[in-house]
C-alpha cells in the first residue's frame, strides 16, 4: 500500500481558454445516456504519460528532472467515439510525428528517473466522459485543431476524484 505522501501522477497537455471552449461547444453536441459523467471543463486535457502512484522523493526528482523542451505541433483530434468501458473520447485518428518524438522523449527521461512508462500505443485523446456507452457523438462533427505545446504540467490526481493540481509546468 502507497503511504501517505505518494501522489497519483500524469503528464499533461492543457487546453488555452479557445481550445477549452471549443472541446465544450463539441461535448454540449454529443447525444448523452443519463448515465453518462461528463468532465468537468477545467479537467479537460491530454495525457502524454501516466505515472500512477509516486513516492514524495520521485516527486521531487520529475520536478527537476522532467524539463524536456520540444517547440510543440498541431494536433488534429478528428474522432469522436467511446471506448470500452464507456469512456467518451474525442481523440487523434493520427499522432503527428513532433508529438510522437516529444512522447518518446519523456518516456525515455521518465525510464531514467527509474519510473515506469506504459507499454500501450499512445492514443491521444480528450476524455469528455465516463460511463457513455450509448451516447453518440454529433452528426457532421468538424475535427477540432489543438496547438499543443510547447508547454506541458506535472499534475497530481486529488483524491477522491476532486480534479487535479499542477505540481509543476514546464516549457
Amino acid at each position: 500500500m502507497p503511504d501517505a505522501a505518494s501522489q497519483r501522477l500524469f503528464l499533461a497537455l492543457w487546453p488555452d481558454a479557445a481550445q477549452r471552449e471549443g472541446l465544450e461547444r463539441h461535448a454540449g453536441a454529443w447525444t448523452w445516456t443519463e448515465a453518462a459523467r461528463r468532465t468537468r471543463p477545467e479537467r479537460l486535457h491530454v495525457t502524454l504519460h501516466f505515472l500512477g502512484t509516486v513516492s514524495a522523493a520521485t516527486v521531487t526528482a520529475l520536478r527537476s528532472g522532467l524539463d524536456v523542451r520540444w517547440e510543440g505541433c498541431e494536433l488534429l483530434l478528428d474522432r469522436p467515439t467511446v471506448w470500452p468501458p464507456g469512456i467518451a473520447v474525442l481523440e487523434a485518428s493520427q499522432v503527428p510525428p513532433a508529438l510522437a518524438a516529444f512522447h518518446a522523449r519523456l518516456g525515455a527521461q521518465l525510464q531514467a528517473l527509474q519510473v515506469p512508462v506504459e507499454t500501450r500505443r499512445y492514443r491521444p485523446h480528450v476524455t469528455l466522459a465516463r460511463k457513455g456507452f450509448g451516447s453518440t457523438p454529433p452528426p457532421g462533427f468538424q475535427p477540432l485543431a489543438w496547438q499543443a505545446g510547447p508547454g506541458y504540467a506535472l499534475v497530481r490526481s486529488l483524491p477522491g476524484g476532486q480534479g487535479y493540481a499542477t505540481l509543476q509546468a514546464f516549457g
